[in-house]
């Protein structure tokens, strides 16, 4: 015959139960209905400051009141009416509490990033009497995905990018101004191409170096940022060539921009090695059209009214049948 559990039993279980759960590396905070703290663990102890015999029995939000309590509370009644687990995950909530993080060097966050899981426990009636706040300690999993987020986004700017000039390079604008006609094309709305370079550039470089070239070069491109709008795309064409893409804009609209552009450059002075250097532009402006066949049409015209501006002495801007 089976001897029953003995008193002794039970509690030398209870305190094993209770050992774990104190040394657990995960925060474990336990709440009645009404969000009162019946467990509060080493980890939300060393973390938060707050010692357990002081935090037993206490609002969570009052321990807390920085907490999100509207969204938290809705979570917390949602565990106990539907009687299933919650989660809130650290990409929808970075964290819940402002806890320091354990390695702000190395995981280059000074604050920590938090998983949050919401169990339903139920008393002996099978009713949910409490619900189980787990709090998991992500930080070096979140920043590494942030390290690699970033660093994509760098290779994806750098794969798009000018190297000298920091605008677009000649592949993603050209992507722009084809994406560009196909708007202009489905939507029959107005748009204005840009295409200029800079006046006896090769003689520029001969005489003053290709060193001050790429200064001259860095110039216009900030030219070129000051003067354009929000919606306005630019980039690098060529060696010394450039496009801006116009949306919404029609040929005598461009022409005010290429205009207020060229006075910007023209203007401008570069102090190259205590030499004052400037130079010119001269530009090409076309509206689309629905005779363009194709995006390389509009580029075709755009640069053959370039071409019209330097031949009609440069320092100027040209549109077709002007």
């Amino acid at each position: 015959m089976l001897n029953a559990p003995s008193h002794s039993s039970d509690m030398d279980s209870l305190h094993l139960v209770m050992q774990l759960l104190q040394t657990l590396d995960n925060g474990l905070i336990l709440l009645d209905a009404d969000y009162q703290v019946q467990l509060w663990n080493s980890f939300m102890e060393n973390h938060s400051g707050i010692a357990t015999s002081h935090a037993r029995g206490q609002n969570l939000f009052k321990l807390f009141p920085e907490l999100p309590a509207t969204w938290l509370k809705r979570k917390i009644d949602s565990v106990f009416s539907l009687q299933s687990r919650a989660f809130c995950t650290w990409e929808e909530h970075p964290r819940l509490f402002n806890f320091k993080s354990t390695r702000p060097l190395t995981g280059h966050s000074a604050l920590m990033y938090q998983n949050i899981t919401l169990i339903p426990l139920s008393g002996v009636n099978g009713q949910v009497t409490s619900v189980c706040l787990l709090v998991y300690d992500v930080t070096e999993i979140a920043t590494r995905k942030n390290e690699l987020e970033s660093a994509n986004r760098t290779l994806k700017k750098l794969s798009r990018t000018d190297k000298l000039t920091n605008l677009y390079n000649r592949g993603y604008w050209e992507g722009c101004l084809e994406q560009e006609f196909k708007r202009c094309h489905r939507n029959k709305r107005p748009a204005s191409l840009i295409l200029f370079d800079i006046d006896h550039f090769k003689k520029f470089n001969d005489t003053h170096g290709h060193a001050a070239g790429d200064e001259v070069l860095r110039a216009v491109a900030k030219a070129i940022r000051e003067t354009q709008r929000s919606t306005d795309v630019s980039g690098r064409y060529g060696g010394e060539e450039f496009g801006i893409v116009l949306p919404e804009t029609d040929q005598a609209q461009a022409l005010l921009v290429a205009e207020r552009l060229r006075e910007t450059i023209a203007s401008t002075v570069v102090d190259w090695e205590g030499t004052p250097l400037q130079v010119t532009v001269s530009l090409g402006i076309t509206e689309y059209s629905d005779m363009f066949a194709d995006y390389s049409s509009w580029l075709e015209l755009s640069d053959k009214a370039l071409y019209q501006a330097k031949k009609d002495g440069r320092n100027r801007s040209h549109t077709p049948g002007s």
